[in-house]
């Protein structure tokens, strides 16, 4: 991989969702992950819910155990995730806002008002080896605090984008682009490595991979359900084409 080049990270939660619908054991996560990993994907995410609603604890040991590539960890910031991902050490770990009422995380982590509780959450995880992730909105006041807590990384949020654009409110999705490209350029000015995601498609990934800052992009329920027409491995191939050609 090149200085430049952007990485991809496959967020494989919603193939076990599908292996949930039926209590089974098909389809398997950990078989999506290493065909995504020979894609092309340069890690793998995974967010192990609180309600466990997709992806189990036997996943996530699975997972540890096959991947050659790093493994994302996305978490809420409660005692029993801290205990979990201090057990297994994975690469990095992402902290992400988590309501159970929620179809899916639905906006970024409020660093800020728990700035105390957030920096000493995060502390072990930081002594331990992994890259602590914060995943925000693109807002300067949560940037500010993600640095000031000792977060390494953050994750800005490109839900809104990706939704004005779907709803055809293109100057609504003009602006939130603008202030995800103004807060990448911030946050990396403040020494903080830039990672994007959540709702990205075919359609919208090329502004986001242009942004010189940004590192890493982390999609998943769009490549899961495009698997469902073309299989996974051409999905992720032809995301990883769209990200390559916008960044060069």
């Amino acid at each position: 991989m090149t200085q430049n080049q952007l990485r991809l990270g496959v967020n494989i939660d919603h193939v076990a969702t599908v292996r949930n619908a039926r209590g089974g054991a098909y389809p398997d996560p950990i078989r999506a992950a290493k065909l995504a990993e020979e894609a092309g994907a340069d890690g793998i995410t995974a967010h192990l819910r609180e309600d466990r609603r997709h992806i189990t604890d036997a996943d996530i040991d699975g997972l540890m155990e096959a991947l050659s590539v790093p493994l994302n960890f996305e978490m809420a910031a409660t005692d029993e995730m801290q205990k979990i991902a201090l057990r297994h050490k994975p690469h990095a770990v992402c902290i992400v806002p988590e309501k159970r009422e929620e179809r899916t995380t639905e906006g970024g982590l409020e660093v800020a008002r728990e700035e105390n509780r957030l920096a000493h959450f995060i502390a072990p995880l930081r002594d331990a080896g992994c890259r602590v992730s914060i995943f925000i909105a693109a807002d300067k006041k949560q940037i500010e605090a993600a640095h000031r807590i000792g977060a390494e990384v953050i994750e800005l949020h490109t839900g809104a984008y990706c939704d004005y654009h779907a709803e055809g409110n293109f100057e609504a999705r003009d602006r939130e682009l603008e202030a995800l490209r103004d807060m990448s350029a911030y946050a990396h000015s403040l020494g903080l490595e830039v990672h994007a995601g959540h709702g990205l498609t075919y359609d919208t990934v090329a502004p986001i991979a242009a942004f010189p800052e940004v590192r890493e992009l982390n999609i998943g329920h769009f490549l899961i359900g495009e698997a469902i027409f073309r299989g996974l491995t051409p999905a992720v191939q032809e995301m990883r084409r769209l990200m390559d050609d916008a960044r060069a």
